[in-house]
């Protein structure tokens, strides 16, 4: 094989690779060996994508530049080699009381907490880390089975736990966080003290109703069956350079979240660049959901397993864009166990929300 053919097939398996279709990817390019297919892409072209994991660093550093509590940062190793990247933040005050954990939404990492960890560290010791496959933490390859890889997150998380000697903690898990969250809690009850879920995903069944009550348009269906191959951010590293301003412009909502803290584009640099990095844990995410973003495995199938005395706080927003219902269900699923609902007002929601 010429250096020239393989060179081809490295920069096809890259731009397969950015779009995110991984089983595309696998069934053309399987039988050329991973150093192969990369080491004949010249170091000196540029990036398709312009990040790297310096870049992410820097950008967390400046979402971070705000906190005033003292904190610390590191790697925590889990099996195979991967490390997840964490915050510590523990007073001699309250290093006696369980630790809350962070474990931010999709598309997240430690750095959007950063309007919550002044407040939330007054009280109790608070660690904040990037789940496997997002942020800073090791990008692995999830299995493509939601079970198996719904595990995964779990497994790191329980791994992540052992390695920093916690016997128990709050959870508090936003988005698929919560999801998370959850699915740790009813593995591991006896780790877990208290569970507080901030508009979680993946609660509900995926509701055929919803589809007869207000049809989809055919349109809308074929471009979805067009894009369903393709990872949930794809567009966004399909775009390249033009990334950075896709997400300003798309999502100006970030910046006035923030508003408070930051008056540059600080937070939308620092979501692109934490989706543009290898889509390790957004791949696995894919493959938990079923088309439109329901949950393969709804979390309220199997909430009769959480045991009865772990206590629930479920926060809503004003301007949630998650059904408050499934909350509601909750609670009548469990009539013996505590299970609070929160809706915060406009004013209130960044107060923990981001």
């Amino acid at each position: 094989m010429s250096e020239q053919v393989i060179a081809n097939e490295g920069f096809v398996q890259r731009l397969l690779s950015v779009v995110g279709v991984h089983s595309l990817v696998s069934s053309v390019w399987g039988y050329v060996d991973t150093t192969i297919r990369w080491a004949w892409i010249p170091s000196w072209l540029p990036s398709w994508c312009p990040t790297s994991q310096i870049q992410l660093q820097t950008a967390e550093d400046k979402m971070l530049r705000c906190v005033d509590s003292t904190f610390l940062k590191k790697y925590v190793p889990i099996s195979d080699g991967n490390q997840l990247w964490t915050l510590t933040f523990c007073s001699e005050h309250v290093k006696a009381k369980t630790p809350l954990v962070l474990l931010h939404g999709f598309g997240g990492g430690v750095g959007l907490w950063a309007q919550n960890l002044d407040a939330l560290s007054q009280r109790r010791p608070l660690f904040a880390k990037d789940l496997l496959g997002f942020g800073q933490s090791s990008r692995p390859q999830f299995s493509t089975d939601a079970q198996k890889a719904e595990n995964q997150f779990v497994e790191s998380i329980e791994q992540w736990r052992a390695k920093l000697g916690l016997e128990s903690m709050i959870l508090l898990g936003h988005n698929l966080g919560g999801y998370l969250a959850m699915s740790y809690s009813i593995k591991y009850p006896g780790r877990v003290k208290h569970v507080v879920l901030v508009e979680p995903w993946g609660f509900p069944e995926r509701q055929d109703t919803v589809e007869a009550d207000r049809p989809i348009p055919v349109w809308i269906k074929a471009l979805g069956a067009m894009f369903s191959p393709f990872n949930p951010l794809a567009g966004l590293r399909l775009v390249g350079p033009l990334g950075p301003t896709l997400v300003q412009t798309l999502r100006p909502d970030f910046k006035r979240k923030f508003s408070s803290m930051f008056s540059d584009n600080t937070v939308s640099e620092y979501i692109y660049h934490l989706n543009v990095q290898s889509p390790s844990g957004e791949t696995a995410f894919k493959n938990l959901t079923v088309p439109y973003g329901w949950a393969k495995r709804p979390m309220l199938q199997r909430m009769d397993q959480l045991h009865p005395e772990i206590p629930i706080t479920i926060i809503y927003g004003s301007r949630s864009s998650i059904d408050s219902n499934s909350g509601i269900t909750v609670k009548e699923m469990r009539p013996n166990s505590h299970v609070e609902i929160i809706g915060l007002c406009s004013e209130c929601d960044s107060a923990i929300m981001f």
